[in-house]
């Protein structure tokens, strides 16, 4: 499979859009449940999610509803939207490419932000039903750790996931794509080895962007805020994560798991019921 990876608010919706455009086949659907309703408004073109963003392993696949199997065999070609802690337990056979994307961490809190803020704002107006419920259980995960914390923690987990399991993986940032859409995507579509280049072009709406960086946040590490930075311009330039980068992140985060514990892991046993 070709897996689509990041953060959430990240920009893997737009890549979601923009390999449908390019002709590749994909499984989700641009609305899950009743997002449509309730969280549109962050994402107008859709999200292209399913229960595979939990990643595809003996949990979510066969499906656990109506027992339909994914082959890896059979399923090399196709697009699907799975997180960082996803992509971490998904089974190697399903790992073909992985197209990952990076947004920085000033923007992810408040786009997080937004969205819990309009989901909040629907199902107050909502009776209660089981996708309430739902929701319910997940609001009780919301807010364990900072969101600057949870960006490095995933950003973390995926930079040791690929020094661990040495799978192809082609990684840029939001603001590359929006930057440079045409040559972003011609880039990626050559490495995967097929998509309609001009058709995908047309999937990038730069507009659509909402959230810009924000202030720093209180209670925030210096050390770490200054390595994350770091790790984005490396990944915005295409440079390598050298030895003593690598290093440096293993002491980070030793240091950010004394103090928050080791939630990126958690999470790997969770169901994430939350939109992205």
């Amino acid at each position: 499979m070709i897996l689509v990876t990041g953060t959430k608010r990240s920009g893997t919706s737009m890549w979601m859009q923009i390999l449908k455009a390019a002709g590749l086949p994909i499984i989700g659907e641009p609305f899950v449940g009743v997002w449509e309703s309730s969280i549109k408004e962050a994402n107008p073109r859709g999200f292209f999610e399913s229960r595979l963003r939990q990643g595809v392993f003996y949990g979510t696949n066969p499906n656990p509803e109506t027992g339909a199997w994914l082959d890896p065999r059979t399923t090399r070609s196709h697009v699907v939207k799975v997180f960082i802690p996803g992509l971490v337990r998904t089974d190697f056979a399903y790992i073909d490419r992985v197209v990952a994307t990076m947004r920085p961490w000033r923007e992810y809190g408040p786009s997080i932000d937004r969205l819990n803020a309009l989901e909040d704002a629907w199902f107050a107006t909502q009776p209660d039903s089981e996708e309430k419920s739902r929701r319910e259980r997940a609001l009780r995960h919301r807010g364990r750790v900072p969101a600057w914390a949870e960006w490095w923690f995933e950003t973390y987990e995926l930079v040791r996931d690929v020094g661990t399991r040495r799978y192809p993986i082609h990684l840029t940032t939001y603001d590359r794509l929006l930057e440079t859409p045409r040559e972003s995507i011609r880039t990626t579509l050559e490495w995967l080895g097929s998509g309609d280049l001009e058709a995908a072009v047309v999937a990038v709406e730069p507009t659509l962007r909402t959230v810009t960086q924000g202030e720093d946040p209180p209670g925030l590490d210096l050390e770490a805020a200054a390595l994350m930075d770091e790790i984005y311009r490396v990944v915005h330039n295409a440079d390598e994560l050298k030895p003593a980068l690598l290093a440096q992140m293993n002491e980070t985060q030793a240091r950010l798991v004394q103090r928050f514990g080791a939630p990126s892991r958690e999470r790997l046993r969770e169901d994430q019921d939350s939109p992205a």
